[in-house]
C-alpha cells in the first residue's frame, strides 16, 4: 500500500512554466542592463542578495509544506531542471522587489520585503478548484508592506530605467518592453482582457479625476507613457498566479485595480498603484473564500433533507401478516 509521502508533488502547467521562464529571463536581462547601462541606483550586490533570500525562503517553506502534506517537495525528482523551474517565481519576486523599491542603504529592509513577498504565498491562500492557491501578488505585496511599515522608504525613481540613455533609446526601451510583454501575455498567460480593462480604466479615472477634482488630465494620462508603467502593466498586474483567467473576471480585475488607483490617488495616498493592486487581490481572495464556503453550505443543505428523512421516518404499524412495511 502506497504511503502518503510517496504522492507526487503538484507541478505547473507547461504554458505557465514557459511564461515564468520568459518572465525570469526578461527581468534578469533588464537588471543586467539596468546596472550596466540604464542607471539603476541600488547597489549592484543587492539583486544577488534579493535572489539568494528568495531562493532560501521558497525552498525552506516548500520543504515544510511537503512534510506537512505528506508529499515530495516540488523541487525534487526532476534533477536540475526541476529545481530551476521551481525557483522561477522566487527569482522573479526577489529581483522585482529590489528593482522597484528604494530603501537608501538599509539592505535589511529590502531583505524583509523579499521574505514577506515569498512568504505570503504560503500564508494568504484561498481554495481554487479544489486546491489552495495564493491570491496576493507576491512582489506587489512585499513592496506595499515596505511602504506601509517604513514611511521613509519609497519606490525606485521611475527615471532610473532610462537615466543614462537618450535619443531614440529613450523611447525605444519602453517600446521593446511593451512588444515583448504583449507577446508574452497574448500567447502564454492569456491576460490581454485584463490589460485592456486596466488601460481603459486607467484612462477613464484620469479623466474623471480631472473633471471632478481639477487634476491635470494630460499629466494624469502622461504616466501611461513611462517605462515603469509599461513594466507594471505587462509584468506585475498580469501575474498569472494571482489574476483570474476568465474573460469577465479579467475585465473586473483590471478595471477594479484602475478604479481603486483613482480612488486612492484622489484621496491623496501616495504609491496608489501598488496599494490598489494589493487591495483588489485581497478582495478577490475574500471572494474566492466566499464562493468556497457558499458551495460547502449548499452541499450541506442538499444533504440535510435526506439525512433528516432517514432519521425521522418511522415504520408503519404491523400488518396482519406479521411483517412491518419499511420505508424505502
Amino acid at each position: 500500500m502506497a504511503t502518503q509521502a510517496s504522492s507526487p508533488p503538484p507541478h505547473h502547467d507547461p504554458k505557465v512554466v514557459t511564461a515564468l521562464r520568459r518572465f525570469a529571463i526578461s527581468i534578469t536581462v533588464l537588471n543586467i542592463l539596468g546596472y550596466t547601462v540604464l542607471g539603476f541606483e541600488q547597489p549592484w550586490t543587492w539583486p544577488l542578495i534579493a535572489v539568494a533570500t528568495a531562493y532560501t525562503v521558497e525552498i525552506s517553506l516548500e520543504a515544510v509544506a511537503a512534510k506537512v502534506d505528506g508529499r515530495a517537495p516540488r523541487f525534487m525528482g526532476r534533477g536540475r531542471r526541476g529545481m530551476v523551474e521551481f525557483l522561477f517565481p522566487s527569482h522573479i519576486t526577489g529581483l522585482a522587489v529590489n528593482m522597484l523599491t528604494y530603501v537608501n542603504d538599509r539592505v535589511w529592509v529590502m531583505i524583509f520585503g523579499v521574505v514577506v513577498a515569498v512568504g505570503t504565498k504560503w500564508v494568504l491562500r484561498a481554495p481554487v478548484r479544489g486546491r489552495m492557491r495564493h491570491y496576493m501578488n507576491p512582489s506587489n505585496f512585499g513592496i506595499a508592506v515596505i511602504l506601509v511599515l517604513f514611511p521613509w522608504a519609497s519606490i525606485a525613481p521611475p527615471y532610473h530605467f532610462t537615466e543614462n540613455i537618450s535619443g531614440p533609446f529613450d523611447w525605444g526601451l519602453p517600446v521593446v518592453i511593451l512588444g515583448l510583454g504583449t507577446l508574452l501575455n497574448s500567447k502564454l498567460t492569456g491576460r490581454m482582457w485584463l490589460i485592456g480593462a486596466w488601460l481603459v480604466g486607467f484612462a477613464l479615472q484620469a479623466v474623471v479625476r480631472g473633471l471632478v477634482f481639477g487634476t491635470s488630465i494630460p499629466a494624469a494620462l502622461g504616466m501611461m507613457t513611462g517605462t515603469a508603467f509599461v513594466l507594471f502593466t505587462n509584468y506585475m498586474v498580469t501575474d498569472p498566479g494571482t489574476s483570474p483567467s476568465k474573460r469577465n473576471s479579467q475585465i473586473a480585475f483590471g478595471g477594479g485595480v484602475a478604479a481603486m488607483y483613482g480612488l486612492l490617488t484622489a484621496l491623496g495616498i501616495a504609491y496608489g498603484i501598488f496599494f490598489a493592486t494589493a487591495a483588489v487581490c485581497l478582495l478577490r481572495g475574500g471572494y474566492l473564500w466566499w464562493l468556497h464556503l457558499s458551495e460547502k453550505q449548499r452541499a450541506a443543505t442538499a444533504a440535510d433533507p435526506a439525512a433528516t428523512t432517514a432519521g425521522t421516518e418511522r415504520p408503519t404499524p404491523s400488518t396482519g401478516a406479521g411483517k412491518e412495511a419499511v420505508a424505502a
